[in-house]
């Protein structure tokens, strides 16, 4: 058994986290105004009638822009205004439901990040039952803390776990025991998941989420290792719940395995 010890959500793809302090889980839902946004690239098609699934290289990321974790971003859901700090400086804000609040945002990303952006960048809004996520699922992405701790000794640094970007952060479970729960069903707090996939780390996890530097190798240190890029789980509700810090989550062992 392990308890939760964070949650986050990430209105906008590659942006800041935001904590949580407990949520309510929809069946088949990822956490409300998770990856809800993202900001793509001006030569990316995405078609808001008709979403489909794309690889994070459609979007600015940490994997290749690593200056976007030197922001900080404050999204409001009853405004729906984005604001964007750096040290606690206010540098652009803006109403992402209007034209000209999405357009300061595009503007200020133009002037940040230069010829970095391939093309004038969009901000996105994902269409009802889609998110940005980097799998083609709505998911929520979970984190052991053992695991962490493990990989930091490999690389004899503490390691930030909010590389990871993760929904849920937790601790008590051994370090990998999470590479065994796809396909098993678990409490997350009162609610039910069951495990859908292992995450596969990418180069955004050498990006220091403190100094926005490129200070670690995580992806070929797990590869030379363990022989895998593997970090983490995605899990998809099953059974409506809430979910909080300090709550349980563990493998239901009362339950059978269920079918996709």
């Amino acid at each position: 058994m392990s308890n939760i010890i964070n949650l986050y959500r990430y209105p906008v793809k590659g942006m800041s986290p935001e904590v949580l302090q407990g949520v309510s889980l929809k069946t088949g839902e990822a956490i409300a105004f998770d990856r809800c946004f993202a900001l793509a690239h001006g030569t990316t098609a995405f078609n808001h009638d008709a979403p489909q699934h794309l690889s994070k290289t459609h979007f600015l990321m940490l994997m290749k822009n690593e200056r976007l974790a030197a922001l900080h971003t404050v999204y409001n859901d009853n405004s729906d205004v984005l604001q964007i700090f750096q040290q606690d400086k206010l540098l652009a804000s803006g109403a992402l439901h209007e034209s000209e609040g999405r357009q300061v945002l595009e503007k200020f990303f133009i002037n940040y990040l230069g010829d970095e952006i391939r093309g004038v960048p969009k901000l996105l809004e994902a269409p009802s039952g889609y998110m940005f996520s980097d799998v083609d699922a709505k998911v929520l992405s979970c984190i052991n803390l053992a695991t962490v701790r493990e990989l930091g000794k490999l690389l004899g640094v503490t390691i930030n776990p909010l590389r990871f970007r993760a929904n849920v952060y937790f601790d008590g479970a051994p370090a990998w025991a999470e590479s065994e729960w796809v396909g098993k069903i678990l409490r997350l707090g009162t609610a039910k998941v069951q495990g859908v996939k292992l995450i596969q780390r990418c180069a955004a996890t050498n990006v220091n989420p403190e100094t926005a530097i490129r200070d670690l190798q995580i992806p070929q240190t797990l590869m030379k290792n363990y022989g895998h890029r593997n970090l983490g789980i995605y899990v998809r509700v099953i059974e409506d719940g809430d979910v909080a810090v300090n709550d349980e989550f563990a493998v239901n062992l009362a339950s059978d395995l269920i079918d996709d």
